[in-house]
């Protein structure tokens, strides 16, 4: 599939998608959201991929923000379209696939691109990078789901400060505040993800797809987290991948998992 505004790129099992509107700082416009459903949705069904890794063209900007021209002239029910269409489409179908995805963050990730960020479930970040939600300076405040995940991940103080100064952090605060899970050299940065991916893949590929859920249940309101545990703990027991484990486990040896 070609994308005008994403380059995609294979590694073994891991598939790279690349935001690339440099000239842009790789901002997010409409076109663009529509091009990461449509490779993120391939890519969670393409039994060949086992995770993917989220990154930026060039070395100055991950994401550095939505497209703010599209936002002209948009009264109050086109604007809770876009953050509807967007959250639904990109970041909730991110934070909820069933394969993990790590978002590289190779400099700026400002706005949307810090959102993109957060709906990922592990986030590198390169040294000179700069993070911040500053929407506030246009009137507006985080639509695709920032207030909610990043008052999760660095708590609610932290949050309410980064939003309402619309100050931009360094790599080094973000790592110190949770928002990051490491933070390495530009140079590093790829191999950093790739080496957590690659991890990751080789454990049981429909364990991970039911932790991921699991995780996720914990943050969210209405839904008893500790039951989604059980549930998905439970599910772990109809499958193959279950049997190969205890085997391999028995047997001294590394386990074979085939998402079974």
């Amino acid at each position: 599939m070609l994308f005008q505004n994403l380059l995609i790129d294979y590694k073994e099992r891991i598939q790279y998608i690349i935001v690339n509107r440099e000239s842009k700082l790789n901002a997010l416009n409409k076109d663009t959201l529509d091009e990461l459903h449509s490779a993120l949705s391939d890519a969670f069904s393409n039994p060949k991929i086992g995770g993917i890794i989220i990154t930026g063209a060039g070395q100055k900007a991950f994401v550095a923000g939505a497209d703010i021209s599209e936002f002209k002239d948009t009264g109050a029910e086109g604007g809770g379209g876009i953050a509807r269409q967007g959250q639904t489409l990109v970041f909730d179908l991110i934070e909820n696939g069933n394969k993990p995805v790590i978002a590289a963050i190779n400099g700026f990730a400002l706005g949307g691109g810090l959102e993109l960020a957060m709906a990922c479930h592990i986030r590198v970040a390169s040294e000179n990078a700069k993070m911040g939600l500053p929407e506030v300076t246009l009137g507006l405040i985080p639509g695709y789901g920032g207030t909610q995940r990043l008052t999760a991940l660095v708590g609610k103080g932290k949050a309410m400060e980064m939003i309402m100064t619309a100050d931009m952090i360094t790599a080094a605060d973000a790592l110190q505040y949770g928002l990051v899970n490491h933070v390495v050299s530009q140079e590093q940065l790829l191999g950093k993800a790739e080496e957590l991916l690659n991890k990751i893949l080789l454990r049981a590929p429909l364990a991970i797809a039911s932790a991921i859920k699991a995780v996720n249940a914990a943050v969210k309101d209405g839904v008893n987290g500790f039951e989604t545990e059980i549930e998905e703990f439970s599910k772990c027991f109809t499958t193959k991948d279950l049997q190969e484990g205890i085997a391999a486990f028995l047997e001294k040896r590394k386990p074979a998992f085939k998402g079974e």
